[in-house]
């Protein structure tokens, strides 16, 4: 169970990460390309989608291995 714990830990930790360089990158391309502008809106709204479903079904398996166990 420990390890479990551990490995989606670091997953979560990656994802965090990952979701703030996207974000970051996102918005310093959208400051310097303003003919792109939509294209990175899109992304950025897209990259937060999936921070928010990542960030869910972490919190379901939290939920569910603290019931059942």
């Amino acid at each position: 169970m420990n390890l479990i714990d551990g490995i989606s830990n670091t997953v979560i930790i990656l994802i965090r990460a990952g979701a703030v360089c996207r974000i970051a990158y996102c918005f310093l391309r959208l400051v310097t390309t303003e003919d792109e502008a939509a294209q990175y809106k899109k992304r950025i709204r897209n990259t937060f989608i999936f921070y928010i479903l990542a960030e869910s079904a972490f919190i379901l398996k939290d939920i569910f291995l603290n019931y059942y166990s």
